[in-house]
């Protein structure tokens, strides 16, 4: 498993897409924070604070994280390798987890430099530190479970296709579903008091919880669900080929 996942790292960062995923988020999001004139803009409104980059961080991962997991199974199936790797001496769920866990070393690996941000912010902050770091890494955490889950279901969209194209934007359109498309179908208010439950279905409803720096056990408990249901369903994907 470790050899696996060292490979699956080793590959994004021997292709250009690894460094393309980290430069396009950090061009966007540093784009956002101090360049365009809009309320995210830390220098043209002047609050100490980087909840604009916690807003605008999922939109980016919508697109960013397809890319980055769209190859994962969707080219072994294409050039039949896929076989193969499910004869070596690891279980299905050893294979999966390795694929997951160096796309989300990735997807940190693009994060970690946006804490120059929090820096920054903390030093021109009057006074200096007037900043709620509690929220900031509160804010963290639901972005790397956000990124997780979009992982989950990138892996599983990969593994029913050998088109990365297709795997793309299957990936995007589960994701975005399931991250705003419930909190769409509640503004409708065409379901009454079960609207409220269609809302917790969602993504955007936990993220923005955890956003706030609440870290409320029901949507810890909602994120990994979410994982687990996608990485199984990833698992029934790949086992359907041995039938």
């Amino acid at each position: 498993m470790l050899a696996l996942f060292r490979k699956e790292i080793s590959s994004f960062f021997s292709s250009i897409i690894g460094y393309i995923v980290i430069i396009i988020f950090l061009l966007i999001t540093s784009l956002f924070l101090w360049v365009f004139p809009i309320e995210s803009n830390i220098l043209d409104y002047g609050y100490a604070q980087i909840n604009g980059l916690f807003l605008i961080a999922p939109y980016v991962f919508l697109f960013l994280v397809p890319a980055i997991s769209m190859r994962s199974f969707a080219d072994e199936n294409k050039s039949g390798t896929i076989e193969l790797l499910l004869t070596k001496p690891i279980s299905d769920f050893q294979i999966i987890l390795a694929k997951f866990g160096a796309a989300f070393v990735l997807l940190i690996i693009a994060i970690l430099p946006t804490l120059i941000y929090y820096i920054s912010v903390y030093q021109l902050g009057y006074p200096a530190g007037n900043i709620d770091s509690g929220g900031v890494f509160g804010s963290y955490i639901g972005l790397l479970f956000l990124g997780a889950a979009f992982i989950s279901i990138g892996l599983f969209a990969s593994s029913i296709t050998s088109n990365q194209i297709v795997a793309f934007i299957v990936s995007i359109v589960l994701s975005g579903f399931i991250f705003i498309g419930f909190e769409f179908i509640f503004s409708l208010e065409i379901f009454g008091n079960a609207s409220l439950i269609i809302k917790t279905l969602g993504i955007y409803d936990h993220y923005s919880s955890i956003s706030r720096g609440v870290l409320d056990t029901r949507d810890i408990i909602y994120f990994i669900s979410l994982i687990s249901l996608f990485l199984f369903l990833t698992r029934f994907s790949l086992q359907s080929r041995k039938w």
